[in-house]
C-alpha cells in the first residue's frame, strides 16, 4: 500500500496549464531584471566635488643646476652665466661674466605646488626643467632658488640633487642614445615651505562646495544627500555646480570633523548624453544616457583588388624574328559587402548600439561615420563631440 504524501498532493493540485503560467512568469522576471535600468553608481562627494578655498598654488623660480660632466648649457646661453655672476657676487666674489664659459652649468626652471595648509617647515617636491642647450641634467646640484606664489612673494626655497629619468650617451663622431628626457628631473622632498597662505577655516559661518561637473541633477541630489546627514535644511544649490552649506551649531567647533563626513557622503552623479570622437586616431568614447531614435542603418563595404603578374611569353620554336617579352596578366576583383541594412528602434541604450554596430562588422572609423550620419539625421540623443 502506498500513501499519498504532501508533496505528491501539490504536484498533483499543480495543472500542466499552471506550471506552464508559472514558467511564463519566471521568464517574464527574467526578462525585466535584464531590461531594467541599473541603478546609478554611487560615488564620493569627495571625489566630484572640492570645498572652496580648499585649493593647491602654483609656484615658480628660476635658478643654477651645478656639477654637470660637461653636459650643461653651452657658450650661446647668456643669460646661464648672468645667473651665475649674481649668485657669485651674493657669495661675496666679483667676477666678469664676459670670461665666463662654464659647460657645467645649466639654467633651469623651478616648479613646485604648494598643498593646501602646508605650514612651514615643510617639504615639498620641485621638478626641475631645463632653460638653455643642456644636454643632460643627470648628476647636478640645484642650488638655492626661492620658489615666488603670483603675488612676487616667496613661499618655498628648493635646493637639493636632482634625481633625472632617464639618460644620453653619444660620442665625439655624432649619434648616441638617449632614454626618456634628460633635461628634466625632480627632487623629493627638495623645497622646504618658509610662508603660509592665511585661510580662516575654522571661524567660517558657512562652506561652498564646487562640483567638478556642473549638472542641476547632480547638485540636486548633492543636497539631499547633504541635508538628510546634517538633518536640517543647511544645504542648498546657488547653481548647477555650487552647493552653500551653512554650518549647524552641533558643528560650530568640529569642521574638519564635519568636512570629513561630508565628503565620504555616496550620490548617485548624472551626466548629460555626449558622444567623443577623437578622429586623429579612431577613438570613439559614449556615455551610458546615449539614445537613438528610430533609424535605419546602412553600411556599404566596397573593396576592389587589382593584381598584376608578369607572364613571358616565349617564340615559336624555329620562328623568325620572334624575342621573349614579359606580358602583364591583370586581374581585377570587385567585392561588395551584403546584407549591410539593420533597422535600429527608438529608445536603445548604448549596450545595444554597440552590439547591434558590432553585428554589421564596423571598424572604429566606420563607427566615426556612422554617428555623425546619425547626428545628421536627428535620430542620435546625445551631445556629439569632436576632439
Amino acid at each position: 500500500m502506498r500513501y499519498l504524501t504532501e508533496s505528491d498532493a501539490q504536484r498533483k493540485a499543480w495543472s500542466p496549464g499552471a506550471w506552464g503560467f508559472l514558467a511564463a512568469c519566471c521568464s517574464l522576471a527574467g526578462f525585466l531584471a535584464l531590461s531594467w535600468p541599473a541603478p546609478a553608481q554611487a560615488i564620493r562627494l569627495k571625489d566630484v566635488a572640492s570645498f572652496k578655498g580648499v585649493r593647491a598654488n602654483q609656484l615658480l623660480g628660476n635658478g643654477l643646476v651645478v656639477g654637470l660632466n660637461g653636459t650643461g648649457d653651452g657658450t650661446n646661453v647668456d643669460f646661464n652665466a648672468q645667473e651665475l655672476a649674481n649668485m657669485l657676487a651674493n657669495m661675496g666674489v666679483t667676477v666678469s661674466r664676459g670670461k665666463m664659459k662654464v659647460k657645467n652649468i645649466a639654467a633651469v626652471a623651478v616648479t613646485a605646488v604648494l598643498p593646501p595648509f602646508a605650514r612651514v617647515g615643510s617639504r615639498i617636491d620641485v621638478l626641475v626643467s631645463s632653460m638653455g642647450d643642456a644636454k643632460s641634467l643627470q648628476g647636478g646640484t640645484l642650488v638655492l632658488t626661492p620658489l615666488k606664489g603670483v603675488d612676487g612673494q616667496v613661499y618655498a626655497l628648493a635646493q637639493g640633487p636632482i634625481s633625472v629619468g632617464g639618460f644620453a650617451a653619444s660620442g665625439e663622431a655624432g649619434g648616441g642614445v638617449t632614454k626618456n628626457h634628460p633635461t628634466a628631473g625632480r627632487i623629493a622632498n627638495g623645497a622646504s615651505v618658509e610662508r603660509e597662505i592665511p585661510f580662516d577655516f575654522a571661524h567660517k559661518g558657512d562652506i561652498i562646495m564646487a562640483l567638478n561637473d556642473q549638472d542641476f541633477t547632480t547638485a540636486n541630489r548633492a543636497v539631499g544627500v547633504i541635508n538628510k546627514h546634517l538633518r536640517g535644511s543647511y544645504a542648498s544649490s546657488q547653481d548647477s555646480g555650487t552647493i552653500s552649506i551653512k554650518i549647524p551649531p552641533a558643528y560650530k567647533d568640529k569642521m574638519v570633523s564635519m568636512l570629513a563626513s561630508l565628503e565620504n557622503l555616496e550620490i548617485a552623479t548624472d551626466t548629460v548624453a555626449k558622444v567623443i570622437i577623437d578622429e586623429r586616431n579612431g577613438t570613439v568614447v559614449m556615455g551610458e544616457n546615449v539614445r537613438l531614435s528610430t533609424v535605419a542603418i546602412a553600411h556599404g563595404n566596397l573593396m576592389i583588388q587589382i593584381k598584376e603578374k608578369p607572364r613571358i611569353s616565349q617564340p615559336l620554336p624555329f620562328s623568325r624574328g620572334g624575342t621573349t617579352a614579359v606580358v602583364p596578366d591583370t586581374s581585377i576583383t570587385v567585392k561588395e559587402g551584403a546584407d549591410r541594412l539593420m533597422v535600429m528602434p527608438e529608445g536603445v541604450n548604448i549596450g545595444q548600439v554597440v552590439q547591434a554596430l558590432n553585428a554589421i562588422g564596423v571598424t572604429p572609423r566606420d563607427l566615426i561615420a556612422i554617428l555623425q550620419a546619425i547626428k545628421a539625421a536627428g535620430a542620435l540623443q546625445a551631445e556629439l563631440q569632436i576632439i
